[in-house]
This record gives C-alpha cells, sequence and structure tokens, in this order.
C-alpha cells in the first residue's frame, strides 16, 4: 500500500500525515516552530527553524510506516516575504503574511490608486503582509536585501528548494499580486503601478501545472528518504485545504475557521469587476479552467483568543459560555478586526479596528465571547458573499472543532455545512494533488462529513444582526481615516 506524506507548514505549527491510496491517515506527527513578533508591526520567521520542524515531522512520520512513502506533497502558508540566495539560504529573516510594516504604503496605495490600478489587471487585492508593498518597503529602507537575494518567493518553495535544490513556484502562491491568472504570467504594468519593475527578476516563473521535483542530496539526507524521491511543491494551504475538503463543482466553496478566517469560492472564470472593491485573491488550481475566488479574512481564531483572554476564560469553556448567552449575545456587539495590520478581505483597510459596543454591568463574559464569535461569523457571510458562495459549503480548521461554535457559523450562513471528519484537509489536498501529477489511480477518493444544519427559529435574529454588522462596519471604516476607493482603470481580467 503506497504512501504519500504530505506536510502542511503553518504558521506556528508544522504537520505530515502519511496517507495510502484511498485517502486515509497511516500516521502522523507536529512540531511547533517560532513567530518572532517584533515593534513596529513587524513579524518575521527563521527559515532554518521552518527546515527543522519539516524535517523532525517527516522523519517521525515515515519512521512510522511499514515502508518508505513514495513521495512527499508540501503546501503551507501563503504570501510573506521569504528571500533566499541561489542556495536557498534565507538573506534575512523571512517576513510573515501576518507583517504590518508596510500597512501606510497599502494605505498610500488604496488612496492614490495604486491598488485598484493592479486589481484590475489581476484580479487580486493587495494588504500590507504581501509581496508588493513588502518589496517596496525593502527596496527603500533595506535595499542590500535585496541585492544579495535571488529570490523572492513564499514559505513552500523555500522548504522545496532546501530540499531539491530547486527554485520553483506554484501558481497558487504566485497568484498575489502580480499574476495574470488566466495566462499565469507576472503583469509587469503591475510592478510598475508599484514601483519595484526592477525586482521582477526576483519572482520565479509559475510553475507548469503537472511539475514535479525530487529530494537531492542534501534534502535526503534532511528527511532521512532515497535521494531522487519525488516531491511536489504546492498548491499552498488555502487551495490545497479546498481541494482535501472535497471542493469540486463551480459554485462550491470553502470556510476555514483558522488563524485566518479564509472563505472560498470555486470559479470556472478569473474575470474581476472592475468595478468591485479591490480585495480577495483569484488563485490558480492545478487546472487551468478553474481558480478559487478567495477571501482570506484577518479576523479567525486569534480574535476569538484574544476575547478569551481578556475575559479569563479558555478554549475548553467556549461551548459553555455561547450556552450561557442567547444569540444576540444580549445587545452586545462587536467587529473583531484586531490584527495590526488591519483587514484584507472583503475589504482591505490598514488602519481596521475591533470595537465592542452595547455594554453594561449586567452583560457577562459569556455575552462577550458570544459578541465576538457572532461577529466572526458576520464576516464570514460577507466574505462567501463578496467570493459568489452558490453550491455547497465545507468547513475545516482548528475552530471547527467546536460544535457550538460550528453551529453558530451554520446558523449565521443560514445554510449546512459539511465539516470533514478528517481535519488534516490541507495535506490531504497536497497530497491528492501529487497523486495526480505523479500519474498514480485516485482511488475511490470517498470521504466522511457530518452535516451541520442551521437551527429553526432564530434566523430572524441573526439577519438583523448582519444588517446592524454591515451598517456599523460602513461607519467604522469611515472613522479608520476615510481610505479614499478610487474607481479603477484598464481592463479587467478574462
Amino acid at each position: 500500500m503506497s504512501a504519500i506524506i504530505g506536510v502542511d507548514i503553518g504558521t506556528s505549527v508544522t504537520k505530515a500525515v502519511a496517507f495510502d491510496s484511498e485517502g486515509q491517515p497511516l500516521a502522523t506527527a507536529t512540531r511547533r516552530s517560532h513567530l518572532e513578533r517584533l515593534p513596529g508591526g513587524r513579524v518575521e520567521q527563521d527559515l532554518d527553524d521552518v527546515v527543522r520542524t519539516v524535517a523532525e515531522v517527516v522523519r517521525e512520520t515515515a519512521a512510522a510506516l511499514p515502508a518508505p512513502p513514495t513521495a512527499v506533497a508540501l503546501t503551507g502558508q501563503g504570501d510573506g516575504l521569504w528571500l533566499r540566495d541561489d542556495q536557498g539560504r534565507a538573506v534575512r529573516p523571512a517576513i510573515s503574511w501576518m507583517d504590518g510594516r508596510a500597512a501606510d504604503r497599502v494605505a498610500q496605495w488604496l488612496a492614490d490608486g495604486t491598488v485598484q490600478q493592479v486589481y484590475a489587471r489581476t484580479g487580486s487585492g493587495m494588504f500590507p503582509g504581501c509581496h508588493a508593498p513588502l518589496l517596496a518597503h525593502l527596496q527603500e529602507h533595506e535595499p542590500r536585501s535585496l541585492r544579495d537575494a535571488a529570490v523572492a518567493g513564499y514559505c513552500v518553495d523555500a522548504v522545496a528548494q532546501r530540499l531539491t535544490g530547486r527554485i520553483s513556484v506554484d501558481a497558487s502562491d504566485a497568484t498575489l499580486p502580480f499574476l495574470d491568472p488566466v495566462n499565469r504570467t507576472y503583469a509587469h504594468e503591475a510592478l510598475a503601478a508599484c514601483g519595484i519593475e526592477s525586482q521582477a527578476h526576483l519572482l520565479a516563473a509559475p510553475a507548469a501545472p503537472g511539475t514535479v521535483l525530487s529530494l537531492d542530496a542534501r534534502g535526503a539526507a534532511l528527511l532521512d528518504l532515497p535521494e531522487g524521491l519525488p516531491l511536489t511543491s504546492g498548491p499552498y494551504d488555502l487551495p490545497a485545504c479546498a481541494i482535501g475538503s472535497g471542493v469540486r463543482e463551480v459554485g462550491d466553496g470553502l470556510l476555514i475557521v483558522g488563524t485566518t478566517l479564509a472563505c472560498q469560492v470555486l470559479t470556472d472564470r478569473a474575470r474581476t469587476d472592475s468595478c468591485a472593491e479591490p480585495a480577495g485573491m483569484s488563485l490558480c488550481t492545478p487546472d487551468p479552467g478553474r481558480w478559487l475566488r478567495s477571501m482570506p479574512a484577518m479576523v479567525g481564531t486569534a480574535a476569538l483568543e484574544w476575547i478569551l483572554t481578556l475575559t479569563g476564560t479558555a478554549t475548553a469553556d467556549l461551548g459553555a459560555l455561547l450556552a450561557d448567552s442567547r444569540p444576540g449575545a444580549g445587545g452586545v456587539t462587536a467587529l473583531p478586526f484586531l490584527s495590526d495590520a488591519g483587514e484584507r478581505a472583503p475589504f482591505v483597510d490598514p488602519q481596521a479596528r475591533g470595537r465592542l459596543d452595547g455594554l453594561t454591568l449586567a452583560h457577562t463574559r459569556a455575552d462577550v465571547v458570544r459578541a465576538m464569535c457572532e461577529a466572526i461569523g458576520y464576516a464570514a457571510r460577507h466574505c462567501l458573499e463578496a467570493a459568489g458562495l452558490s453550491g455547497t459549503l465545507a468547513a475545516c480548521g482548528g475552530g471547527t472543532r467546536s460544535g457550538p461554535w460550528t453551529q453558530l457559523f451554520a446558523d449565521i450562513l443560514g445554510r449546512e455545512i459539511r465539516v470533514p471528519v478528517e481535519n488534516e484537509v490541507g495535506a490531504l489536498g497536497a497530497v491528492r494533488v501529487a497523486r495526480r501529477f505523479l500519474g498514480e489511480p485516485a482511488g475511490t477518493q470517498a470521504q466522511l462529513f457530518h452535516t451541520v444544519e442551521p437551527r429553526e427559529g432564530i434566523r430572524e435574529v441573526y439577519e438583523d444582526g448582519y444588517a446592524a454588522y454591515r451598517t456599523a462596519l460602513a461607519s467604522a471604516r469611515g472613522e479608520w481615516g476615510g481610505t479614499a476607493v478610487r474607481e479603477p482603470t484598464g481592463a479587467s481580467v478574462g
């Protein structure tokens, strides 16, 4: 029974899962990696530390198998800026997608129309933790880092380079913000609009669908696996989770309740509405005729963990807290925008900030926690509407381990949610792609779900709550600095 090890390199945790040809897990391992939070909203990672976690989880997982794996499939966090030399060594610490150092630049680009101009060409918005503002920032403040680099890439391709000696990037990672998703080439007009066309040589050409790499001697020694073993690099975690969650039909969607509240819908068109707000991404998938309209908000489990800490409670208390406060949280409302980098979907505003409103002495910790959970649910509905959800909806991520919170999402969305029984869907999606690229039979790909239905009798509460949330959000956006959204120029993608 052939096994492929899928590796999901998360922001703070790296997981490896070995799956058989039917998609059943055989062995797994997990390691934490370090995230460095620095003044000025800076968030960085050490590439060597990330590679260490990958090596350890692969070794541990492979050791638990009766025979060596037939391949390794990588996925992981996207965006950020992972600068390396031609040997795969970091020329500076990797800048995380959570980083906020370039927030002022994004605010300026929103005001002067740069973001809208790029969006009209590529179908992807921008936020402080993506390539464009980070490259522009380094071009001004750290030009030597750019001179020393051979490639400006992402987490997954950085690890792949260490293991294979090859510089290669999956089209899904390369999407934001410069890629024309129709022809899978970089739109040089987008680079020029951001003033960084001189850095174009740092962007690796997206790999063709079906690309398979192999372990070189250094990678084989790191993983304790045979030299020449096949390795696939990507898609990154958002599309990998969609594939692993069974999102196959146009209009179907996925809600990832993790550090990022990532909402995605499968589409057969990469066309963008030139009048739409410039947010989200049109992610390339392994199928050239399919894209994922992705709205990865910054308001996921981090906001929940913050409110639990603030109230002196814990994740284990969440079910009881939600049970102790009725839908509507007794009139307490929240805006969940707590990231130092602001928000990136379904709108972009580096100045976005969180709020709690309507509190009185009569309210309890349970009301405050429920208000934040409901606000995150409203943000999910906003994102899924913007992404064009029309089919079935799956959900995954650490937040779905809480049955009461998943029920709250179903109630707010007013639709059934399918939660895969196999929770490591990112690694599973990467393995499914690897088997396809290696020409192996797909197997039955049978997948078990448990479904969560919206409850009767509370729809009106959440319809009113969602309308109030959208009104409060519109008002707050004016207060955050009144970022002007100028109509884009140029043709839309299609």
